[in-house]
């Protein structure tokens, strides 16, 4: 069986973004050549399917991208969307736990969850959610887009493996128990 990986970048006060929807003030520079972007694109390989939430594909849809991971299999899930915009780009409107747990019992690498707040906490009350992996940004923002957008009941997590940058980014990776 697959798994299923929220991987997300999120200040020390736990937002993914601004209220917004901008991310501007994440962490890009300070690394060593290269450092955190081959990390980050290696981290890739380990996928062939990515899932958002409407509000996270819009943020690339608005900047004129219909497919922002065109090496994977892509899926919207959104109530309101009425079509995608890109044939590519699988379009899910109900059922959105049932359509997650069909992907992860069919053959292939894991599944990215690139987002959103909303979405997230939908499937780790499902159970569906199997790492969640934090690229946590030495910054605290205030206010903004919660990593979970409202309350989830308590999850016990185990760190498998951590990773410290020279700018202070701390990638985080913690099985959920």
């Amino acid at each position: 069986m697959r798994e299923l990986k929220y991987y997300v970048a999120c200040t020390i006060d736990g937002f993914i973004c601004r209220e917004d929807g901008s991310f501007d003030c994440f962490m890009r520079e300070g690394l060593k050549e290269g450092e955190h972007v081959t990390d980050y694109l290696d981290s890739f390989k380990s996928f062939d399917v990515v899932l958002m939430g409407r509000k996270t594909y819009e943020v690339g849809l608005k900047a004129g991208v219909t497919n922002p991971y065109p090496t994977m299999a892509s899926y919207v899930f959104s109530r309101t969307m009425k079509e995608s915009p890109d044939k590519r780009v699988t379009l899910v409107s109900e059922n959105a736990a049932d359509v997650v747990r069909e992907l992860k019992n069919e053959p292939g690498k894991d599944i990215y969850l690139c987002g959103g707040g909303d979405f997230a906490a939908t499937l780790l009350a499902e159970g569906l959610i199997d790492e969640i992996i934090l690229k946590l940004n030495p910054i605290l923002l205030g206010s903004g887009i919660p990593l979970f957008s409202r309350n989830i009941h308590l999850t016990n997590l185990e760190l498998a493996r951590s990773k410290v940058y020279g700018n202070g980014v701390v990638l985080l990776h913690y099985r959920v128990k």
